[in-house]
Parts: structure tokens; sequence; C-alpha cells
């Protein structure tokens, strides 16, 4: 074994670029999560400095932005005199105040990547990227391609590769131009041997890997989701990050055999270049921890007026007799006001929180439905197949998107008959935005009158493996998980509803990131109806009751839908309800939609394009139709002003005014003294909410490399990525029209229960606990009984006082929220 060889194992790199790459799913599952995943074993703090002299990613705000913010009183004072003080000290406090305040720094970045591969540019004018990417990029998307493309890509049961080969052996053109290129795909040659071709030296062998994989990240880093998951592809597509790694190493050999024929040296022959160590520790910085500290006070002004307004509420007492119904909500910040309405409209109303595949874990197959679906978190593998039964109306069609639109007869006939339809449409599209077939509709997922397959009665009834429905012990132990888990465990109402989500927009590339991220980015209408059916199963009640929860007979859960987009609801299964709950249901169902009619209104206040002065019925009617404008690149600003979560009872956050920048899941400490079932919740949370939280974090701070930039150029890629133009790279993280109104903070996470509890639960798991101990999401306990918080610092629960705020109390939230289109400060609500 040489040199070379001990330098570089192969197997090693593609691992580590596995681990570093962007792993953001295909659009129809975009979920999502926190985009420096790779750094999250590291302190927060210590992440964004190494990911930025790495990769040269953008990781704070500007200074000057945290600055303007000060002035603005959108960073308080005293806040970040406090911070100052606790981590520099009395001694060098007014050394630090003025370089945070004052002191210049070179802001520009100088990452590590790219510095070895950019040689061939500079040495020797030669644009390795320009030359091979189009083809690159052009090869992978018609061979991942999900349905785009009129003609199929000559797929081989062996992979991509073997495709390759396929393609160069029946095909009439070759991909490449020189005669080395094919012998070496034709002769298995392995990345090693095509790097000694091409670098030379095994030294630089992972430098410019790395360097060539992140010159186009999103396509790497798909890859290496596919490959990792390659059921994220409903037709699946066999492709690994080495055989793609293989591919574009001939790419390059093929150009530079074409522009300097095959007699030319390796890049390292000729150039003398001292190799580094990409992921050495990162030297002290002091602009860096001047960026860490206004970080920390830009976080804490916001939290203490959130921590201040919940410690200083005043409990208001329900009776459990007068309970009108009670609702069960997605815990997603959009239903955050949606909640609040209703309960200011009918204060008898008690609602709930909670992830909104509503704790059935299941695939789903609709009517006709060719390919399988899952309706749960991502990360779960679910062994259950729900089926939609076949029903006599079929759903509506748009002939323009036939098929057979692309054939030379066929599509001739409709270009000259249809074609002018459209652009009637088209045009008509401007002034009267309206539903078509192709709108992407959360009704849509379910239809009202549809009928499922839900309770098993064979075990053995099996499709692809997975058991068709659930049987009754199945579904009573997950209905009285998510009853325990959210403290609805007696005094049940005559009807609960359970809501779930999605949301309706039209030429929106990222629509699976509106929707329920518990639901893999679907609306959670059949996991609302899945329960539904479940809770109303008498066998399920039998043995719920032996379990110490009794539901009256009388009691009926009811599945509903919102839309959070054009904030419509829809209620499934109402023929079912006794003739006494027909009548309670008529008279909710008022408030549900008064509810969301002042949700618009208060939405509105964020459009520019929307008059919020106009009465509550015209908002409300152009919040619909920007909803389905073919023009509207913000159809709803999503969670685009997220910044806390709190776990525990509705009493903790009711009459305070969170303005839609809390997630809200409901918990019971007095249901769960040892705090399993909370670590369950935190399990979930962490992940979920930090990872809504993260990605909306870094694509505001940097919507260029970790974010999409502007959606108004992208195009969609095979129906798996956008790109701008034809021949981009992939654009991982957000759009700029999903992040421009969203304040950069980590999530703080609010749990009422006593500190000892809480750590239990976080430490249960250790991939929870690692969000915590390193610092990517804040945790604050609410003591049940004192009411005291407890902050979670290095590993342990400190008494945290609030800094005096002067909170105020308003009497109506809707007139409140209209005063500004910005950000509002947390108030009490008589």
């Amino acid at each position: 074994m040489n040199l070379t060889s001990l330098r570089f194992v192969e197997e090693v790199t593609l691992h580590k670029l596995s681990h570093f790459l962007p792993a953001q799913n295909p659009l129809k599952d975009f979920v999502h999560h926190n985009t420096l995943h790779a750094f999250q074993d590291k302190d927060f703090f210590t992440a964004l400095q190494e990911s930025s002299e790495i990769f040269g990613y953008k990781t704070f705000l500007p200074l000057s932005d945290f600055r303007k913010k000060l002035k603005s009183n959108k960073i308080n004072a005293a806040i970040l005199d406090k911070i100052i003080f606790e981590k520099k000290g009395e001694d060098n406090f007014f050394t630090w105040k003025e370089n945070v305040l004052h002191k210049n720094y070179d802001e520009a970045v100088y990452p590590k990547i790219g510095k070895l591969r950019s040689l061939w540019k500079e040495k020797y004018a030669i644009n390795l990227d320009k030359s091979s990417h189009g083809i690159l990029f052009r090869i992978l998307c018609s061979y991942l391609d999900q349905g785009i493309s009129v003609w199929t890509f000559p797929v081989h049961k062996d992979g991509f590769l073997a495709s390759i080969k396929e393609l160069e052996s029946n095909g009439v053109f070759s991909i490449f131009s020189t005669a080395r290129a094919k012998k070496l795909l034709n002769e298995n040659t392995s990345i090693y041997k095509l790097l000694q071709i091409i670098v030379g030296e095994g030294l630089y062998f992972e430098n410019y890997l790395f360097d060539q994989q992140f010159s186009h990240p999103g396509w790497s880093g798909m890859i290496a989701t596919l490959e990792n998951n390659p059921t994220s592809l409903l037709d699946e597509r066999k492709i690994t990050l080495k055989e793609m790694i293989t591919f574009e190493l001939l790419l390059e050999i093929d150009t530079l055999d074409q522009k300097f024929g095959e007699n030319w040296e390796p890049l390292i022959t000729k150039i003398n270049f001292d190799a580094e160590n990409l992921f050495s520790q990162s030297p002290y910085s002091e602009y860096f921890e001047v960026l860490s500290i206004w970080q920390e006070a830009f976080e804490w002004t916001f939290y203490n007026q959130a921590l201040t307004g919940l410690k200083d509420k005043t409990d208001v007492k329900i009776s459990e007799e007068t309970t009108k119904f009670q609702a069960l909500f997605c815990m997603d910040d959009r239903e955050c006001s949606f909640r609040r309405h209703i309960e200011a409209l009918e204060p008898s109303v008690k609602t709930f929180g909670v992830a909104a595949f509503f704790n059935f874990e299941f695939f789903y197959q609709p009517i006709n439905g060719k390919f399988f679906t899952k309706l749960c978190p991502a990360p779960i593998t679910p062994k259950f197949l729900i089926k939609e039964l076949p029903r006599k109306k079929k759903s509506a069609k748009d002939y323009h998107y036939h098929k057979k639109s692309h054939s030379l007869i066929f599509g001739w006939l409709i270009s000259q008959s249809l074609g002018y339809t459209s652009a009637f449409k088209l045009f008509l599209n401007i002034f009267k935005p309206s539903m078509s077939p192709a709108t992407s509709a959360s009704f849509k997922h379910l239809n009202k009158k549809s009928q499922l397959v839900i309770e098993n009665t064979n075990p053995e009834d099996k499709i692809d493996g997975l058991q068709v429905g659930f049987s009754i012990e199945e579904m009573a132990n997950r209905v009285e998980g998510i009853l325990k888990t959210i403290g609805l465990v007696k005094n049940f109402a005559p009807i609960v509803y359970l809501v779930g989500h999605g949301a309706t927009s039209v030429n929106n590339t990222h629509f699976a990131g509106y929707d329920c991220g518990a639901c893999s980015g679907r609306p959670s209408s059949v996991n609302a109806k899945v329960l539904s059916f479940a809770a109303n199963h008498l066998k399920v009640r039998d043995i719920l009751a032996e379990r110490g929860i009794i539901i009256s007979k009388d009691t009926q859960f009811l599945p509903a839908l919102h839309d959070t987009t054009r904030d419509e609801i829809v209620f499934y299964d109402e023929t079912y309800l006794s003739e006494k709950n027909k009548i309670f249901h008529v008279k909710n169902s008022k408030i549900f939609t008064n509810a969301l009619a002042n949700n618009a209104k208060e939405r509105s206040r964020r459009f520019d394009t929307i008059n919020s002065d106009e009465s509550i019925s015209k908002v409300h009617k152009k919040i619909k139709n920007r909803s389905v404008s073919l023009f509207e690149p913000r159809p709803e600003l999503n969670h685009a002003t997220n910044a806390m979560c709190i776990v525990g009872r509705r009493s903790v956050s009711d009459h305070v005014f969170l303005d839609r920048r809390s997630f809200m899941n409901s918990f019971d400490y007095e249901v769960d003294p040892k705090g399993d079932y909370l670590a369950g919740i935190l399990n979930a949370v962490a992940p979920v909410g930090g990872g809504i939280n993260l990605e909306y974090y870094f694509s505001r701070v940097d919507n260029q490399k970790l974010g999409a930039g502007s959606k108004l150029p992208h195009n969609v890629m095979g129906l798996i990525g956008v790109a701008n133009g034809i021949d981009g790279d992939l654009r991982p993280g957000l759009p700029s029209q999903m992040i421009e109104v969203h304040d950069p903070l980590r999530l703080l996470i609010v749990v009422e229960h006593f500190p000892e509890i809480v750590k239990y639960a976080i430490t249960k798991v250790p991939a929870t606990y690692e969000w915590f101990i390193n610092n990517w999401i804040n945790l604050v306990a609410i003591h049940p009984e004192t009411k005291e918080l407890f902050r979670f610092v290095d590993g342990e629960f400190v008494l945290y006082k609030p800094i005096p705020f002067d909170i105020k109390t308003i009497n109506n939230s809707l007139g409140y929220a209209m005063t500004s289109s910005e950000n509002l400060n947390i108030t009490l609500i008589k």
C-alpha cells in the first residue's frame, strides 16, 4: 500500500460529504429541518462560526442590522448590558460594550471550501463548472424525473451508472466527446483512480471532492438524501453519491481532454498548494463573539417580554360543566391566532394543540392512487395503510394537463382549441383569480364524502407489507396516548372537534412547506378522520374506560380541516352526529366561521396588496382571492413569525397576545407527574418546532446560500426541486418570499412542569437532549405551583427573573393587531 492510498479513504470521505451536504427531501415531502444539522453536535455559536469559516455561510444578521435594532428599541438596552456583564464581568464591561456598539470588524467571508478547485480557472484558464455543470444537471434531472419529461430516461435496474452505460451503448449521440472518458466509464474506474488523473496527489483528494460537490450543494445534497431514503421519491430511482461523483469526474476528464488533449498533467503537480484540514477547530474570533452577544440580546428582548406575559397573566377559571365544545388543533403557530379568536367569541370553549398527525402513523392511498403517501412525521416508517374507498363522483380534470397534450396530433389539437381558452383564463386570472383543477388546494386531499378503510378486521390483509387499517387495540392505544398527552381525560364536551390543517396556492413550488409538517408536508384531514373514527368506536371506548378514560355516549368526535391560506374550514362526517349534536354543531359552526373571518383580517395587516381598513368580509374575500392568484408569490407567510413554543395547559397562555409567534402543544403536568408523556412531546417538538425555526433562521440570514433566493425565477426540476433557470443548481432552504418578515431567533420552548421533571424528559433520549445542551433551542420551565421561571443553562435549571417590562393590557386582540404590520409587543388581554 503506497502513501497516497493511506491519505484518502473513499468511504470515509463519502460519508463525511453526505453528513455535511444539505439534507432536503424532494418537493412532495418538503419538511423543515435544521439547515446546519451536520454541526448539531457542537454548541450553537461554535457551529455558526465554523460553518461560516468552512463553507462561507452568513450565519448572523450584519452588525449594522443589530445596531439599528438597538436604536429602534427592537433590542432592549438593559438586556444587552445584562448579557455583556454576565459574559465579560464588571472589569471588562465597558471595553466590550464599546466593541459591541462601535468597533468595526472585517465582515467579509473567506471560506475554506473551493480554494483548490478554483486553481483550474486561475492557473489553467478553464472553468470546469461552466463546462460540466450544464450536462451534469440535465442528466441527473432526466434520470430522477417524476413525471415532467415527455420521454423517459432509460432507467436500468442496477442504478445510475448502469443507465448511463446503456444510454452510451444504445444512443445515437454520446454524452462524452473524448475516447478516454468513454473507456474509463466502461472499465468501472474507481473514484480514487479518476482523482489520480485529475488531482494527482492523494493528500488533496478529499479537499477536491468537497470543493467539487459544494460547487452544487443542492444536487449533491438531493442525491445523498435519495441514497439514504429512496422511498422519498414516488417513482423510485437507484442512485448513490458515489455514482454521481464518478460521473462528474468523468465529465471533468472529458472537458480537460477536449482542451488539452490526453497529455495534460494532474492539477497539483505544477501548483504549490498547502493542503488544509477543512474541519480543523476554528481559532478564537472577537468578531463572532460580538455577534453572539448581539444575537442573545435580540432573542432575550423577545423572550423577556413573552415570559413576563406568561408569568403576570391572571388565570381565568372556566367551569367544566359549561364547556360548549372542545377542539384539537395542530400545534402550528398559525393556529395560535385562530384559537385565540374562537376563545374570544366563546369563552366557554376549550382548545388544545397537538402534532396534527393525531398520533396515528400510516401511509395513505387515495382512490386511483398509484402510490402511497406518508401522513406522519418524516422520521417514522409506518406499518399501516389507510385506503380510500371508491366513490361515484370523480375529481375534476383539466385537459390542458392531459398526458397526450405533448403528442404530435392530440397536442396540436389542444393547442389549436383549448390553447385559446388557456390564454383567456390566464388573462382573466389577473382580475378575477379562481380555483381550478390545477390548484393545489387542501380540501382536495380528502373529499367531504370520502369513506376510508380504518378498522382492520383481518391481520393477514396486507398490501406491500403494510397492514390495512388498525386493530381495536391499536386504535385504543393511540387514542389513549393523545388524550393523556394533552390532558383531556375527563369532562368531555358534547362535541370534540379534531381540526387538521392544510393550505391552498397556485404556482407555488414550495406548497408542501405550507401544509402540515407532522404529516410530511400534506394536509392532516385524513389523520383527523382516522382519530375521529377511533375515538367514536364503541369497543375502543370500552378499552379506554378500563384505563380510566370514560367518554360519555353523548360525546362525539368530529373531524375538520382548516385551510390556513384561505381561512376556511370544512367538517367531515356531519351526518353521523346525533340530532342533539347536530343542533349544537350548527351553532358552533358560526363561531368557527366568525373566528376565521377575524383571523383573515388579522393576517391581512402584513399583506401590502390588501387594505386592512376595509370591512372584515371584504378583507376575507381578498384573502381567498390571494390564495388562487397565479401572480401572487406570497399566498401566506406560513411560519414567518415563529419564535417560541409553549408546552403546557391552555391556562398558561390564554389571555396573552402572542402575535402568532408561538407553537402551542397542550400538556397537563397533573396527568403526567413522572414526565414520560412530556418526554414524548419534546422528542417531537424539538426536531419539528426547532427544525422549522432554524430553517427560517438560516434562510433569513443567508438567503442565497442557505435559502432559495427569490422564487420568481424558479423552475421545477423533475418534480423534485427548484432551480434558477433551466441549468441551475437545486435551491435548498426557503425562498425570500417566505422569510422576509422573519426575525431570526432561536426557538424558546416554555414547559409547564417541575424543573427536575423537565430535565428528566429532555435527557431521556440523547438525540433530543442534543438540541438543548448545545443551545440550538432555548428552554424555560414554569413551576406549575409557584409560577417561577427556570432557565436551562449548561445542563442545569437556574432561576430566571425577567427584567422589568411595562406589559400593557388590551381589550380587543384584533384591534390591537391592526395597529401595525410589524411584530407587536406581547400584551395581556382582558
